[in-house]
């Protein structure tokens, strides 16, 4: 049996796993950087990659401890090389390509976005493939037919702001703080979804893609007016919770739209959802409601592999089995899939 050793530093988590060939996952330690960040509203690119600097080997050695394993046990390392930040990739991209000289040992190289899906295949411990694919994250938005773990083909994209990014951004409007997702998604359990008739960009066009820049403005409008700056104070209680659950919803219902519209398109009947956003309840109701309706399979992980983490990483198994190995001068590449 081979143990592997997985490493995650796209973005603001510092992460660390460790997993076998069985796709059992022995360890996964996340640390997270939020109050870093809070207070400038968004990640830092800068501040991010000297945390990791600060961060990557007592997360590595706590995920070796959980794991009761040593380094001289690793058989493999994993790492996410692409896509992010790329001061933040290069934190871990140095530290697998060290370690993986140090120890003797293959190094194989992880897209980031495709283990958001496989992320799935972990949590249903069986074959999900072929799929449709979701990733909405912070960073991405975007619709995949996946015929296999290493085989994604992009269906569609957002033109402008990710899901996660809107969430954040909306977050900072409605003066609910960083990070926006889970802010966003407490205030709107106290409101009305169909208070604001918010724009819901392509939802009845057959292009597969996203847009949410016009919805983030929209929200700007409503809270104060035509006029408004994102700097204004934020509005009362009962309509910010209003506006916080009327922009969830129409997030919300855009995403399912286009899961549905990309499964009746490929023919495939299963839908696999990965990302941060993917931890959103309003969004993971709508889409097993929508999933019922068209007999179809959904698959969302838990929440603590919805987020950024270094345990869905274990798709570098996929690749190890294929003797798919990166060079030692394996590089970050931050641009998209």
């Amino acid at each position: 049996m081979t143990h592997f050793l997985a490493i995650e530093t796209s973005c603001d988590e510092t992460a660390a796993a460790v997993f076998n060939d069985d796709l059992r996952v022995l360890s996964s330690v996340v640390a997270s950087q939020t109050d870093l960040h809070a207070r400038f509203g968004g990640v830092v690119p800068e501040i991010a990659a000297r945390a990791h600097m600060r961060n990557l080997l007592p997360v590595i050695d706590e995920a070796l401890q959980k794991a009761d394993l040593k380094l001289a046990d690793i058989g493999c390392i994993a790492v996410h090389h692409t896509p992010g930040l790329v001061g933040a990739l290069l934190m871990g991209v140095s530290a697998a390509k060290a370690l993986a000289f140090a120890l003797g040992v293959p190094l194989v190289g992880v897209n980031h976005v495709a283990a958001h899906i496989f992320a799935c295949r972990l949590a249903a411990g069986r074959d999900i493939y072929p799929c449709i694919g979701l990733v909405v994250s912070g960073g991405h938005t975007a619709l995949f037919h996946c015929a296999s773990p290493l085989s994604m083909t992009l269906l569609g994209n957002t033109r402008d702001d990710a899901a996660g990014e809107a969430f954040d951004k909306v977050a900072a409007i409605l003066g609910l703080g960083f990070p926006g997702g889970p802010a966003v998604e407490r205030e709107a359990a106290k409101g009305n979804p169909t208070a604001y008739r918010f724009p819901r960009a392509f939802f009845d066009d057959d292009r597969l893609e996203f847009s949410f820049s016009g919805l983030k403005t929209a929200v700007l409008y409503a809270c104060h007016g035509q006029n408004a700056k994102p700097s204004q104070a934020p509005p009362a209680d009962a309509k910010r919770a209003d506006l916080a659950a009327s922009f969830q919803a129409a997030v919300v219902d855009v995403l399912a739209n286009k899961c549905k519209q990309a499964m009746k398109k490929t023919g495939l009947t299963r839908l696999a959802v990965g990302g941060g956003v993917s931890a959103n309840k309003a969004l993971r109701h709508k889409l097993e409601e929508m999933c019922i309706k068209q007999d179809a399979e959904l698959h969302i992980p838990p929440m603590e592999l919805c987020t950024d983490n270094a345990a869905m990483a274990a798709l570098a198994v996929e690749k190890w089995k294929l003797g798919q190995f990166a060079t030692l001068d394996l590089d970050a590449e931050p641009n998209f899939i």
